[in-house]
């Protein structure tokens, strides 16, 4: 029992010890605006394009609506609706004011889908677009079903998402059976 009754004594005694009178300052002379440290990706990309004619993938980077041209990795992830598991990674290249760009063809007609994976300042972004291309015959394109999210913030997200290709060069999907 004394034991008891010594343990009761002896725990608060030894919390107000360890306990310190020092205040806390904030250093902090104004609050953080969490929205202005959000990375923020604009796709430039038209939504319409010709068949076999050279579109422009592009994006523009910002943070508190400034220009990064510091992003570790924007990459355009390209794929015919449907076929998601056939997609065409591009890499992009800063062209001017956090604006990055790359360049693909689609050799037929059909509805297409891009992401553009951003990775900057510790911060992973996705934003996703469709493109139409020449004029598809609806009743034959394939739902896409790839529904993930179109914009993460992740810290070391790799972006990858199934298996895809790195090379550049011509969407090439003529080979598909449409049902």
């Amino acid at each position: 029992m004394k034991k008891w009754l010594l343990s009761l004594i002896a725990v608060p005694a030894l919390l107000m010890g360890c306990s310190s009178d020092e205040t806390k300052v904030d250093t902090n002379k104004e609050p953080i605006d969490a929205a202005a440290l959000e990375v923020m990706v604009d796709i430039l990309t038209p939504e319409e394009a010709a068949v076999n004619e050279t579109v422009e993938l592009a994006a523009h980077v910002t943070q508190n609506k400034e220009d990064v041209n510091d992003a570790e990795s924007v990459e355009f992830e390209v794929w015919e609706s449907g076929y998601r598991d056939q997609a065409q990674k591009i890499d992009g290249e800063l062209d001017a004011d956090g604006v990055y760009k790359a360049e693909t063809t689609f050799d037929h007609d059909g509805v297409y889908y891009m992401y553009a994976h951003t990775t900057a300042r510790g911060l992973h972004v996705m934003p996703k677009q469709q493109i139409i291309v020449g004029e598809p015959d609806m009743s034959q394109v394939k739902e896409d079903e790839s529904d993930e999210s179109m914009d993460m913030d992740m810290e070391g997200h790799d972006g990858s998402h199934g298996d895809t290709s790195e090379t550049e060069g011509e969407m090439d999907h003529g080979e598909h059976d449409h049902e």
